[in-house]
């Protein structure tokens, strides 16, 4: 299983924008091979920043995805969106 977090600071004026590209995608995204969970997270004092959190089968069904057109539509018109670069995690859970 693989945890992938992606934080994303977005420009105020273009939190609209987002929300309807993950909104229009989030289906298409849950429903990847591989991909297990997907949820949209906001930052609890900041309304322009957001996390998602989602959980893969392994690496190499995360590296489908972003090899995919749906990631490269998606991505192209998230990015755009950012005030700042966004960061990205790549975790294993562990039993501790």
């Amino acid at each position: 299983m693989l945890v992938r977090i992606v934080r994303m600071t977005f420009k105020e004026e273009n939190v609209e924008k987002f929300l309807k590209i993950f909104k229009d995608s989030k289906s298409k995204i849950r429903n990847f091979k591989g991909c297990t969970h997907l949820e949209l997270m906001k930052d609890y004092h900041q309304d322009n920043i957001f996390v998602t959190y989602s959980l893969w089968e392994n690496e190499k069904c995360l590296n489908e995805y972003r090899n995919s057109e749906l990631f490269k539509e998606v991505w192209k018109n998230t990015k755009k969106l950012f005030s700042e670069k966004s960061v990205a995690f790549s975790l294993r859970k562990t039993d501790f």
